[in-house]
C-alpha cells in the first residue's frame, strides 16, 4: 500500500471510531454516573445538623435501616423541583430520608425547611463540601440508597420524582426496605 493511501485511509477509520463512540454514548444514562462508592461503607464524617449546630452526627447514625440519603442546597433549582416529591415519600411511602445540606448557608438551610417542609429524619450541614467530596458528588441534587449497615448501594444524579422512584423503590425493596402500612 503506497503512503497516499495509508494518508486517506487514516481519516476514514477516525470517522468510524468516533462514530462508534458518539453512538455508545447516546445509549448511556446520564442520572447513572459510576461511583466508586458503591458497595463501599458511607464515608466517614462528623457534622453538625441543620437544627442544632451543637448537635454532631458521625456515620453510625445512617445505620438501622434502609434510607435515602439526599445532597441538597436552597441555591440547587432542580432540588426546589423534587423537594415535594421527597416529602410525599416521607409522609405516604415511610421513606427515611437523610438530607446533606451541600455548599449552603445555614440560615438558608433552616428557612427553606421551615417553608416547604422537612422530609428528612436529620440534616447534615456540609458547609465546606467535605462529605460530598467524599461522596464524589458532582452537584446537588444526588440520592443514594444505603443499606441497614450503611453500605452504598445505588447513587442517583438528579431530580427523585415519581418516574425515578419507581427504580429507586425496588432497589431500596430488594434490600429488605418494605412501604409503610397506611
Amino acid at each position: 500500500m503506497s503512503m497516499r493511501r495509508v494518508l486517506l485511509f487514516i481519516p476514514l477509520v477516525i470517522c468510524i471510531v468516533l462514530g462508534f463512540l458518539f453512538v455508545k454514548g447516546l445509549s448511556l444514562n446520564p442520572t447513572e454516573l459510576p461511583s466508586a462508592k458503591i458497595g463501599k461503607p458511607f464515608p466517614a464524617f462528623s457534622l453538625a445538623t441543620i437544627r442544632n449546630a451543637n448537635e454532631v452526627l458521625t456515620e453510625a447514625s445512617l445505620t438501622g435501616a434502609v434510607r435515602l440519603v439526599n445532597v441538597w442546597a436552597t441555591w440547587c433549582p432542580t432540588c426546589k423541583q423534587e423537594h415535594s416529591f421527597l416529602n410525599k415519600l416521607a409522609q405516604t411511602e415511610g421513606v427515611e430520608i437523610i438530607g446533606i445540606n451541600y455548599k449552603d448557608q445555614r440560615s438558608k438551610a433552616s428557612q427553606w425547611l421551615k417553608r416547604y417542609r422537612d422530609p428528612y429524619i436529620f440534616n447534615l450541614y456540609d458547609e465546606q463540601g467535605s462529605l460530598g467530596l467524599d461522596l464524589g458528588v458532582y452537584g446537588a441534587p444526588e440520592t443514594y440508597i444505603v443499606d441497614a449497615q450503611a453500605i452504598i448501594r445505588y447513587r442517583h444524579v438528579g431530580e427523585v420524582n415519581a418516574r425515578v422512584w419507581v427504580d429507586i423503590k425496588a432497589k431500596m425493596q430488594a434490600l429488605g426496605w418494605s412501604p409503610k402500612k397506611s
